[in-house]
């Protein structure tokens, strides 16, 4: 008998039931978390710390009395939020996306006939039946089977196919392969497996990334140091006899000055500028902070199917009573080349092809061009063995007479073809039915021992047809073994290897069998030889004891539950470390939204994973997340560049307020608050995100990754103590200069009108010159200007030339002019401004230079 009456002995529930249970239990969905709206996730991006520190600076500006400056700061901040929403659009609906793995019609059994029915209104105890390519839409308790197969692997990792039997349950999300089955509901809606990775996916709120919380940190800084500022500047008028009303107005201008308003915005277009790159790369950013938080990585935790192997099974290797073969192809596709040792058992090997082929429904099918696998990958896999042995042609030729398919107790299938019955299965439970040569013992421990998934395959002539499957698979010939592996990617020893150069520990974690993670692992260089393998019932259930033994390179953790992944994430943040975790699967989501990186597979990733993650690998390609760190940590040095760049040009403008103070009120104001403004978010911006694309550095994969701040004591003390000074000594030199071009001499009053607006010009001038120097040395902390090529930033070019177009704009348009009280400066004040440009490479120079002796 070929196949079972599936609707037989039971007609299932009535209709009247089934609706009385629906009414009661409800319908068969899961639990909607309603998701944050739009407006919600706009205003989030407006009142984060970094973005309330400008809030508050542009409200003072307007208590000052400087209406235009406050609206531009406002205006900066909207555009700023604006983008970055844009850029997050596709906000985390991991668990909405969960109800798209379940089917919308389902067929059952109810008043005794076959029908289709919405799965939203399936109830517990309905008669579902299941047929080759059915999702399954509720948990069910299985009643008959015939020849069934379930991809299980979106809830277990596991890349096998199951065979569940009679009495087995299956999950809502999971996939009929092959065969058919008739079940019993047991669970619906949010009482389903899969409903509880729901819960898991929802659970968990993401924590701030390192690089909100250093940006917060740097706003911090920067509130503090503006207050302090104000603070001074409003005794100092106090002190000079201002009113105390103008003394407030003109230390809240002050307070606003000191606030690099450009900040924001190149922060947030850097980090698209990395996003951009990575995409190029096949990397899709999801959240815009992901790009830096990628840098900061201390440890990947690393699915292994489709992320260090290819996720294609391929027939590598056959042994025969009395010879063997090798076999090279490329995944599945049917062409490759197969040596026989000894050349004469090629005769033998097409056999057994033809024989496992004829054992499998799994095929090979060109679809848009490219061979993939239909039905069960591994007997896919035997099928383009056969390709290859071109024996499909003459084993098509023979008429299958029976078939008794595989179960889990037998552990084997068998057709009957013309006159024999053709067996394949598990190796011990074919060897138990069949002659047993000496060293075919030898050959399965040896191929199973590399990891390999090795199946038996024998045949036995007949003359009458078998009745059973017990009658048929008795007194077999061993034709021989198929190893069958899920090979490494080429790159994945290459990416492990650069990973560690970088100071990264990389761990395994999949939900597939310990020898097969073991044999993974020593092939793409991960593991050694001796390496033990923990599996998910090992991992303890103390977190400082799990995480303990968790924190170790080279760790593989095997038969891992959703659960397991979980904890494994939490064990090592709460250890300190800035975990990367990949999947691709339902189970996958708790754990990828709980890390602090979650990276999901582009290609056979699961909606669920990609909506959980942080970043998805268009590729599935483990060297993609080495090529993502690498552009990350190339993202926090450019940050680090453009805010040494800003914070120069901050002490350029407030020294002449100090100087100013300094001198009782004697000494004019060289740069006024609008001028400020005209800097941070006119002239200064584009340099800026020029700066936020400087390619990677050659070796910033060889060395361990970044743990301290982003202001540290060496970048306040560069921006500080060397470049902003000098370029501030420039600016008020220009200043000077510009009054002893038209008369004045110390101890004069000094001028006003026309001749303040052109020295206050040539101040502004130099403060730009001075930032267009700076730029070219903030490529680089170690390296002298000279030895940055441009030709790897061709867009800080631009970025100067835009900047000294925006200059002439500033100084010769004259209603622009008059509105930042400056003018056009004097032949004189134009030389002493171009100073800035050596003065302030020479200074950079010389401070990379006595920084690298004093190492």
């Amino acid at each position: 008998m070929s196949a079972i009456d599936l609707v037989s002995r039971r007609s299932g529930l009535t209709t009247v039931e089934a609706a009385r249970r629906l009414a009661a239990e409800g319908p068969n969905a899961l639990p909607v978390r309603r998701g944050t709206p739009a407006w919600r996730r706009l205003a989030a991006e407006m009142t984060h710390f970094f973005a309330l520190l400008f809030w508050v600076a542009g409200g003072l500006a307007l208590v000052a009395g400087m209406p235009q400056l406050g609206i531009a700061v406002f205006v900066v901040v909207l555009l700023n939020a604006v983008f970055a929403f844009a850029q997050e659009q596709r906000a985390e609906h991991a668990a909405e996306r969960l109800r798209n793995l379940l089917p919308r019609q389902v067929t059952v059994v109810r008043d005794g006939s076959v029908v289709q029915v919405p799965a939203d209104q399936l109830v517990v105890d309905d008669a579902v039946l299941l047929a080759q390519g059915d999702r399954i839409s509720a948990d069910l308790y299985l009643d008959r089977v015939h020849a069934l197969a379930v991809d299980t692997s979106a809830l277990t990792g596991e890349s096998v196919p199951e065979h569940p039997m009679v009495e087995d349950r299956v999950y809502a999300g999971c996939f009929v392969v092959e065969g058919e089955a008739r079940a019993t509901v047991a669970a619906t809606g949010e009482r389903t497996r899969l409903a509880g990775i729901a819960k898991l996916t929802q659970s968990r709120r993401p924590a701030a990334t390192p690089l909100r919380r250093e940006l917060d940190r740097v706003s911090r800084i920067i509130a503090a140091v503006a207050i302090g500022v104000g603070i001074a500047f409003f005794s100092v008028a106090l002190l000079l006899g201002t009113r105390a009303s103008d003394g407030f107005l003109f230390a809240v201008g002050v307070t606003v000055a000191v606030v690099p308003c450009g900040l924001l915005p190149t922060v947030t277009l850097s980090l698209a500028m990395g996003a951009q790159r990575m995409a190029e790369r096949h990397a899709l950013v999801r959240h815009l902070e992901a790009v830096e938080t990628l840098g900061s990585t201390t440890f990947i935790c690393t699915d292994k199917t489709g992320t260090l192997t290819r996720n294609e099974m391929s027939v590598v290797e056959v042994w025969l009573p009395g010879g063997a073969a090798t076999i090279s192809g490329d995944g599945y596709q049917p062409t490759g080349e197969v040596v026989c040792t000894p050349p004469t058992c090629l005769a033998a090997v097409r056999d057994l092809a033809r024989v496992a082929r004829l054992c499998s429904s799994g095929r090979v099918v060109l679809d848009n061009g490219e061979w993939v696998p239909r039905g069960d990958p591994m007997e896919a896999a035997l099928d383009a063995f056969a390709h290859r042995l071109e024996v499909v042609g003459a084993s098509e030729s023979r008429s299958e007479r029976a078939r008794f398919p595989f179960d889990a107790r037998r552990r084997r299938m068998s057709v009957v073809v013309g006159d024999r019955v053709l067996v394949k299965g598990a190796p011990d439970a074919i060897f138990a039915h069949s002659a047993v040569p000496r060293d075919a013992t030898q050959a399965l421990h040896r191929l199973a021992g590399r990891g390999l998934r090795v199946l038996a395959v024998a045949v036995r002539p007949v003359t009458d047809l078998p009745t059973s499957a017990e009658d048929a698979e008795r007194d077999l010939t061993l034709l021989g073994l198929v190893a069958l592996e899920d090979p490494p990617r080429k790159g994945a020893a290459a990416a492990i290897a650069a990973c560690r150069r970088a100071g990264i520990q990389v761990a395994m974690i999949t939900g597939d069998h310990p020898e097969t993670a073991r044999a993974i692992a020593r092939e793409v260089g991960l593991s050694g030889p001796d390496i033990g393998v923990l599996t998910g019932h090992e991992l303890s259930g103390d977190q400082t004891v799990l995480a303990e033994s968790l924190d170790r390179d080279g760790l593989v953790v095997a038969r891992v539950t959703p659960e397991d992944k979980l904890r494994i994430a939490q064990a090592l943040q709460a250890r300190g470390h800035i975990v990367a975790m990949t999947g691709d699967g339902v189970n996958d989501a708790p754990a990828l939204r709980e890390a602090a990186i979650g990276v999901a597979m582009g290609k056979s990733g699961t909606d669920v994973a990609r909506e959980a993650a942080d970043l998805v690998l268009l590729d599935d390609d483990f060297g993609t997340i080495v090529a993502a760190v690498e552009q990350g940590r190339s993202t926090f040095a450019n940050i680090r560049r453009f805010l040494t760049y800003h914070l120069t040009d901050n002490v350029a403008e407030l020294a002449p307020f100090v100087v100013w103070a300094l001198s009782g009120g004697v000494f004019p104001l060289a740069i006024g608050v609008l001028q400020v403004l005209a800097l941070d978010i006119g002239t200064d911006v584009l340099p800026a995100l020029a700066l936020g694309a400087e390619p990677p550095a050659r070796h910033v994969l060889d060395q361990p990754p970044v743990r301290g701040h982003l202001l540290d004591r060496k970048l306040f003390g560069r921006a500080f103590g060397v470049l902003g000074p000098v370029e501030a000594t420039v600016a008020l030199a220009a200043f000077v200069l510009s009054f002893l071009a038209v008369g004045w001499r110390p101890g004069a009053a000094f001028p006003t009108g026309s001749a303040l607006a052109a020295a206050s010009g040539a101040a502004f001038t130099a403060v730009v010159f001075g930032q267009v120097a700076n730029a070219f040395a903030c490529r680089s902390t170690i390296r002298p200007f000279w030895r940055m090529s441009l030709r790897t930033n061709r867009l800080l070019l631009w970025a100067i030339l835009a900047e000294l177009a925006m200059l002439a704009a500033f100084l010769y348009i004259p209603p622009v002019a008059h509105l930042l009280g400056q003018a056009g400066p004097t032949g004189t004040g134009i030389l002493a401004a171009l100073l800035a440009v050596p003065v302030v490479l020479v200074a950079d120079t010389l401070q990379k230079r006595f920084s690298r002796a004093g190492r």
